[in-house]
This record gives C-alpha cells, sequence and structure tokens, in this order.
C-alpha cells in the first residue's frame, strides 16, 4: 500500500468513527419560541405621532367679555338645518351681532315644514320664546319650547306640540344639542328674558336663503314656502335686526301688516 492510499484509508476511518460518536450522543431538543407565554410591550406614541389637542371654548363669561357683550343682552337664535347648526345673535346698539355658533346633534326628517303630529318633522318658520316656555328641569337636560304651532301653522291646520331645543344630543322633531352647547344657549336666552327681553325669537330655515340656494331648489314641494321664508331671511340680512312676523292668509308678513285681520307671531 502507497503513501497516498494510506491517507485515504486513515481519513475514512477516521470520519467512520465520528460519525458513529456523533449518532450515538444524546442531543437535546431545542423547541422553537412561541407567542403562548411571551408578554408583548408596545411602547406608547411619542408626542410627534399624536395630532394637535383641540382647543376648548373659554368659559362662557369669558368669551362675552372678550367679544363686548354681556349675559342678558338681548338675543335672537337662527337655526340653518342643512348645515346642522345653532347661531346664537346678541344686541349691540341697534342691531344684533352673531355671537356663536352651536352644532345641532340631530333633527329628524327632511328639508320642509312640519305638516302634523307624528310625521317626524321639524319646524321651519318663525317662533318666539319666552321665560314661559323655558324648562330647566327637562329631561333632556335643559329645554325651551319653541312655540309649535305659531299663528301660521295653525291657520294652515297643521299640528304637533312639545318641539324643543333641548339637550342630550337625541330626538324626535326637536333640534337636539350636546348638554355642553344647550347649556351655554339656554344661559342666553334665559339671560336675555331675565333682563326684560320679552321673547327671544327663533328663526328655522332649510338652509342660507341665497337667491343660488333658491335656485338649485327649484321643483321641490317646499319651494313656495321657502320664497316666503326667503323674505324674512332677507329682512334680517338687510339690518341685523329680527323683523316683527305675522300670519296673513296663509303665509307669512313682515314689518307693519296691510290687512288688519292678520295675527302676530308672538311666544306664549
Amino acid at each position: 500500500m502507497g503513501f497516498r492510499e494510506l491517507f485515504i484509508y486513515v481519513s475514512a476511518a477516521v470520519f467512520a468513527g465520528a460519525l458513529t460518536a456523533w449518532t450515538m450522543k444524546p442531543k437535546s431538543v431545542v423547541i422553537p419560541p412561541t407567542t403562548q407565554n411571551l408578554q408583548v410591550q408596545i411602547a406608547p406614541p411619542s408626542a410627534d405621532d399624536l395630532p394637535a389637542p383641540r382647543p376648548p371654548k373659554p368659559p362662557l363669561p369669558a368669551r362675552l367679555a372678550a367679544a363686548g357683550f354681556e349675559l342678558g343682552d338681548p338675543a335672537f337664535v337662527r337655526i340653518i338645518k342643512n348645515e346642522a347648526v345653532l347661531e346664537v345673535w346678541l344686541k349691540r346698539g341697534a342691531a344684533y351681532e352673531k355671537f356663536d355658533t352651536f352644532p345641532i346633534c340631530y333633527f329628524s326628517g327632511a328639508l320642509g315644514p312640519k305638516q302634523r303630529e307624528g310625521d317626524h318633522q321639524s319646524p321651519e318658520g318663525f317662533y318666539e320664546v319666552s321665560a314661559r316656555q323655558l324648562n330647566p328641569n327637562s329631561a333632556y337636560h335643559l329645554a325651551f319650547n319653541l312655540g309649535y304651532p305659531n299663528a301660521l301653522d295653525r291657520s294652515l291646520k297643521r299640528t304637533g306640540s312639545a318641539l324643543m331645543v333641548h339637550g342630550n344630543c337625541m330626538s324626535i322633531g326637536c333640534y337636539a344639542m350636546t348638554d355642553y352647547g344647550i347649556t351655554e344657549i339656554y344661559a342666553l336666552v334665559s339671560g336675555a328674558l331675565s333682563h326684560g327681553q320679552r321673547s327671544v325669537p327663533v328663526h328655522i330655515f332649510p338652509f342660507r336663503m341665497t337667491d343660488e340656494a333658491m335656485a338649485r331648489a327649484a321643483g321641490h314641494d317646499a319651494l313656495a314656502f321657502w320664497m316666503n321664508l326667503k323674505e324674512g331671511y332677507d329682512a334680517f340680512e338687510a339690518s341685523h335686526v329680527p323683523p316683527a312676523v305675522f300670519a296673513c292668509n296663509g303665509r307669512y308678513a313682515f314689518g307693519a301688516p296691510s290687512d288688519a285681520a292678520c295675527d302676530r307671531v308672538t311666544a306664549w
């Protein structure tokens, strides 16, 4: 046997012995980790990952003072249905200025006036709220009755009752606000009444009654009624003074009525 053959023979023997020893040696089993007993820790987001906080409104007295108003100033309320907003205007000098806008949580029905009890429509038109219509003990936090049906509604045989602006964010036929919102609205309305305002006008429109919006409403079943509402809307927009409102021959009239048989739209 030459050197080369001897080297190959020895190498093979060594490899065979090592292989036999490895296969006969007990081996430990390594179990891959599972998630069963793992505790997953999630790092909190950094300040840069968070949205900017929405600044809360300052307290009502501070906002009134900053705008140059006082609690008890004469008030006017305007509701725009399709925008789901309630505006509170306060009197400065001879005219009114918009003080604040509050979101309406919910109202039921479609655009158009309330016609009858149970139709689930929220009213549109011109209303007046007196101290008798305030309800500080409402099941819906705070409330005031709109005074529906008013003189025009009654003349048109419209029916319904207990139509309110109130809190609790839920309603059928009323205008439901957040509890925070109605607290401030109620304070402004009741404050005006307690300081001598006989009634607070509440004007309710399906939308802002611009010429463009009226053109888009062409063909709607309520268009004739809305054209009448627009007269009162335009009267306020021109002067920022709520007009006197009357029910005359099945429609609203504004200012001094020409017909002595007209009925003034009043509070209770």
